[in-house]
């Protein structure tokens, strides 16, 4: 009740020695309306997103980041759409929607014009992300596809192994395979 009345009292005073719309001076008793009980209503219109469209965040409005049962450089197999039964190799990951970008699969066409005279428009093929639940992880030695689990080794490292064959995903070759071939897409890259 006191905010209230501070606050009355601070836009009187604002009013009253400021012009206010076009010019005219505003009245007093436009300023000290008579009390009535009212009652709030809720509002009825609620500005909400589609569920697809909501993002969970952490409270500095960052993405929450996902974890995922796979990683760059994994093989899987697509066990869920258009690709159903197809396997490739996971090339980059996008931890905020949980999807994934596996190697030639999920092709989507793409028409770019062209950016100079006399060059001629083309149509590309790009790889579009999908769902990490559509993909299981794939052996191939075995060439079976797998549900993921974790254990600990003798040596204290935490690794991946796939439940069906017991193969462990996360050796040390593994990871120098991925580190070597990143190299050398960089080093093309440079040159």
């Amino acid at each position: 009740m006191a905010a209230t009345a501070a606050l009355q009292s601070s836009l009187t005073s604002l009013f009253l020695s400021s012009s206010s719309f076009l010019g005219q001076r505003v009245p007093p008793s436009f300023l000290h309306p008579v009390s009535v009980n009212s009652v709030e209503k809720p509002c009825l219109i609620v500005a909400k997103l589609k569920h697809w469209g909501e993002k969970t965040c952490k409270p500095n409005s960052l993405p929450v980041l996902h974890k995922m049962h796979v990683k760059v450089g994994d093989t899987v197999k697509v066990i869920a759409g258009r690709d159903k039964g197809k396997i490739g190799e996971i090339s980059k990951i996008f931890k905020h929607n949980s999807t994934i970008v596996v190697k030639e699969i999920n092709l989507k066409t793409k028409h770019v014009k062209s950016r100079e005279e006399g060059e001629p428009g083309q149509i590309i093929k790009i790889e579009a992300p999908i769902h990490s639940s559509n993909v299981m992880l794939y052996s191939k030695d075995q060439e079976v596809a797998s549900r993921v689990g974790h254990k600990v080794l003798d040596d204290g490292t935490r690794v991946r192994f796939l439940i069906k064959t017991g193969e462990i995903i996360d050796s040390a070759e593994n990871w120098n395979k991925l580190k070597e071939s990143k190299e050398k897409t960089e080093v093309a890259a440079t040159s």
